[in-house]
């Protein structure tokens, strides 16, 4: 290594100390004049070093860089480029690219410091560096630190992380072709980009045994995503020094505090064109043009070569997505067959015609829907929004509403089955994800200051007292819970402004002024629910924005031991916050709005001033449908804008100077520094967004069987925008390891039970579906045709005397002596004057009843079906077993001829005599076995 002042400098240093100027950087050089003599080893210069070469060197000195000069500007200018994943001697791999800036402030000299500190600790710990002078940059300001892990240090830590490696290739056959799978062929990529690599059996690594271990070369052994998660977990444990008594170490706090301004792994290529580098496996440009094309959207995804580019937990999520799409292919066109069944009988339903039918809903008089400003209307003047309402409110109702029950556990059963596929496939089987959720976080070694004794490892650690996290806890819990309460508050608001408008709505729908088709097409009722959605939901969107800061803050706050238990605790937080956020709206809709609205003369109100809304007369399920097709839509489409356009334009800005030089000037490292982060947060947000459109398909999917649809449409974009962004608008993330979805399984089996209960409730008090099958069996009056008489046998009647002052229409154009409203009570001539009658009770007493039976057949059915179906599939318990027996006997075997090799040279006598006959022992036990 050269460090500045020796004889062999290289151009940047010489330069640099021609000039006279003092900069912080670069603090280490790995590059020798031997190695940058030598032609196709090195990069060319740009314009700035040789002028700057050729203007200020002056007398011997002056010739002799010239001569230098002449001879690398004789350099194939194919090496030139600065596109490269490789040092400047075009052998070693970049596995990691650390940047920064100088700072003039007077925190400067100390970031100097500890940049000095911290990379020669990284030097100590084997890694291999060298410097970017802030020259070479585009900006003129970054200086770029490259680190390359030579195979010392890849070995050492490849034993530490218990990374598996091949030892043989794979001899179990492969599963029967399917005689079908001629007809998936359309959908399916080239062999070489599903499967990248060939199957092995493999073992942990350990240097002792490197001979066992298919090692073709070992620069490529380890794959780059293994070898930039190797870097990550040393530079995340590298120290820098000791700052107020205490010993700093991490990148991560560098980051913190502007020492470093970015720490990334390099992408091995540009997306749109494959490198010129015989080295190079372009797998970026793959993923691009097989993956993250939405051309590409109806082809499979290659699983293997994300996981390899990647790393297992981005993998898996992808896997998961995928699979989630797959099924919900099946809801959707279930659901959607039962939308066309709502069509095509939308002109035989009874209740739609009498409401339309000028001679029934023509001469039926309904009660003002508000005080004083609304007037009395015709029941006909619904007859479109009740026809409509026959869509999604109709037998098919109930059958999907009781697929979907079944759904959601074939799908959950159906992704343990898909995982354990997955953990044997990617040699997760035996990941110990337990060893690194157990690791501290640097966050809370540093905040905890008292220490005690580790009653495992019997070292000293530290440790926060329970009177701290009782105080943390509390603060925490009230500030969800008012945050929670402040969600409340907003939807009591959005509901007073339904109650505060609809009297406006019901006053401009009935001015002579306003179109008849609008008038028709749009009651005061819908009128009102559209607009409160579209409220709503920008209430929802302001505080998601302002609840996501709030939930990292108090989560920072709790200090979590683990970052496990800091993933889960901020997973609950903002599940809990979303949850209420996004679904209280509909809650309100589907369970409260119309069940408590009282009746003439006796009207409930909110606050003793608005007075609580009514249904529809053809049911509040259509407010529903229109509540959710709104939140639903207009959360995708704004998610979509939000990760696809956002980041675009951020990098678009920050390299459209960039883009007007020539390639070989900007660097492959200045090309990804440039791109926005992929945090540790990233796949957090991703998950969020789906299990929160899960909720949406299953929690309401009665009122609306398209949901799945419009699911199933935004999944498909999903999958592209979220390969398209991770490809080319993303650095590339830390490779990490991950067997399974974590707390999101829970969450997802949480709601799959919960949405049994609103599933039965909304079909049961929601819809009109169980007071219809209670009068076609049991107050029928026609038995030619049953559901005729049905509208009028659930409108009350109303005697407008009776009204209070309060109630009564101020500019009412007729005079009626009665009215009608949605209810079952005892006209005003009878003894029991407004009371229910016995067919409400028949009606609540059949709800009660369908609810009990619907959720016991749907749950008994669930259980039964969770418990037939296994979560690991027979096969793969099989290539376990045989996977684990013969990589055992390949191990012993191994073993064996050491020991018959030491043997033959004498080492030892007796004792090595003892431990072959053990050997063989334990071989022969193996396959008894």
């Amino acid at each position: 290594m050269n460090r500045l002042g020796r004889k062999d400098e290289t151009l940047i240093e010489m330069a640099s100390a021609t000039d006279g100027e003092e900069s912080n950087g670069p603090l280490f050089e790995n590059i020798s004049t031997t190695d940058s003599e030598l032609p196709g080893n090195s990069e060319g210069l740009s314009t700035t070093e040789t002028t700057l070469l050729i203007s200020d060197l002056q007398g011997n000195t002056g010739r002799r860089f010239n001569l230098f000069l002449k001879r690398r500007l004789r350099i194939d200018k194919r090496h030139q480029s600065k596109d490269s994943i490789f040092f400047r001697d075009g052998v070693r791999q970049i596995d990691f690219v650390l940047s920064y800036v100088d700072d003039p402030n007077k925190e400067g000299e100390k970031k100097v410091e500890r940049r000095r500190e911290f990379e020669n600790n990284l030097e100590k710990a084997g890694l291999e560096l060298e410097t970017e002078d802030k020259k070479e940059s585009e900006n003129g300001k970054t200086y770029f630190v490259k680190v390359h892990a030579p195979w010392e240090v890849l070995t050492t830590y490849a034993e530490v992380l218990n990374i598996k490696v091949p030892i043989k290739e794979n001899d179990i056959p492969c599963a029967v072709e399917n005689p079908l799978d001629c007809m998936t062929q359309p959908f399916r990529l080239p062999e070489n980009v599903m499967h990248p690599e060939p199957d092995y059996f493999t073992a942990p690594f350990s240097k002792e045994r490197q001979e066992l271990y298919l090692i073709h070369e070992e620069q490529t052994f380890f794959s780059p995503s293994v070898r930039n998660r190797i870097v990550y977990y040393i530079l995340s444990r590298c120290p820098y020094g000791t700052e107020e008594g205490k010993k700093k170490f991490g990148i991560k706090r560098l980051l913190n505090n502007g020492t470093y301004t970015a720490a990334y792994p390099l992408h091995d290529c540009q997306y749109w064109k494959k490198s010129n580098h015989p080295k190079c496996d372009n797998e970026r440009y793959t993923l691009y043009r097989e993956w993250a094309r939405f051309i590409q959207f109806y082809k499979e995804q290659p699983l293997d070569l994300i996981r390899k580019y990647y790393g297992e937990r981005i993998g898996i999520y992808f896997a998961w997505l995928g699979f989630y799409t797959e099924m919900l292919f099946v809801a959707a066109v279930v659901g959607f067959v039962c939308f066309l069944y709502g069509a095509f009988t939308m002109n035989e339903n009874m209740s739609s015609q009498e409401i339309c039918d000028p001679n029934i809903g023509g001469d039926i008089i309904m009660c003002p829907l508000c005080d004083k400003k609304c007037d009395y209307w015709r029941l006909n003047s619904t007859c479109e929004s009740s026809q409509y309402s026959h869509l999604f409110d109709n037998v098919a109702t109930l059958f999907f509403a009781i697929f979907m029950g079944i759904w959601v556990t074939l799908f959950l059963e159906f992704w343990k089955r898909r995982q354990a596929r997955l953990e044997y496939e990617w040699d997760l089987i035996d990941f110990e994800e337990e060893q690194q959720q157990l690791q501290l976080r640097p966050e809370y070694e540093a905040k905890c200051t008292q220490k005690r004794k580790n009653p495992v490892t019997q070292e000293m650690e530290p440790y926060l007292p329970l009177t701290s996290q009782a105080v943390r806890f509390c603060i925490s819990g009230t500030t969800v819970l008012f945050w929670i309460s402040l969600i409340i508050a907003s939807m009591i608001a959005v509901i007073v402004y339904r109650l505060a408008v609809y009297a406006a709505f019901a006053s401009l729908m009935e001015d002579a002024q306003t179109p008849t088709p609008i008038r028709r097409l749009l009651t005061p009722q819908l009128a009102t629910s559209v607009t409160a959605s579209f409220l709503n939901f920008i209430i929802i969107m302001i505080l998601n924005f302002l609840y996501e800061r709030i939930a990292i803050w108090i989560t920072d706050m709790e200090i979590p031991r683990t970052h496990f238990e800091y993933e889960n605790r901020l997973t609950m937080k903002m599940f809990l916050f979303q949850f209420v956020n996004y679904y209280s709206s509909c809650f309100y809709v589907a369970f409260f709005k119309g069940k408590f609205a009282g009746y003439p003369s006796s009207y409930t109100y909110m606050f003793n001033t608005w007075r609580n809304e009514e249904c529809d007369p053809a049911g509040c399920l259509i407010e529903l449908t229109t509540q959710l097709t709104i939140i639903m839509a207009g959360k995708q489409i704004w998610g979509n804008v939000q990760e696809a356009v956002v980041p675009w334009i951020w990098n678009w800005w920050g390299r459209r100077r960039a883009r007007s030089n020539p390639e070989n000037l900007y660097s492959r490292w200045e090309q990804d520094h440039d791109l926005q982060t992929f945090g540790p947060m990233g796949l957090f947000y991703e998950y969020l967004e789906m299990v929160i459109q899960f909720g949406f398909i299953t929690l309401f999917v009665a009122s609306f069987p398209l949901a799945p649809l419009l699911a199933l449409m935004n999944n498909i974009l999903e999958i592209r925008v979220d390969s398209w962004k991770l490809t080319t608008q993303f650095r590339r993330p830390v490779a990490a390891k991950a067997h399974s979805i974590g707390i999101w399984q829970e969450i997802l089996n949480g709601m799959a039970v919960l949405s049994v209960v609103t599933n039965a409730f909304i079909v049961a008090f929601t819809s009109d579906m169980i007071p219809r099958l209670v009068y076609y069996y049991a107050y029928y009056t026609d038995p030619n045709s049953p559901m005729s008489g049905y509208i009028n046998s659930s409108l009350s009647i109303f005697q407008t005397s009776d009204f209070h002052e309060a109630n009564k229409p101020e500019h009412s154009t007729e005079d009626f002596d009665t009215c009608r409203y949605r209810d079952y009570r005892y006209p005003p001539d009878h003894e029991r004057k407004y009371t229910h009658t016995m067919q409400f009770w028949h009606i609540l007493a059949a709800k009660m009843a369908f609810i009990i039976i619907m959720e016991h057949v749907v749950f008994v059915v669930k259980f039964f079906i969770a418990w037939m179906i296994p979560d690991v599939p027979s096969e793969v318990k099989a290539k376990i077993k045989r996977e684990k027996y013969l990589t055992q006997k390949i191990l012993h075997e191994y073993e064996l001829n050491k020991l018959r090799q030491k043997l033959c040279e004498r080492r030892t006598y007796a004792n090595m005599e003892k431990e072959v006959i053990a050997s063989e022992g334990r071989v022969e036990l193996a396959e008894v076995m």
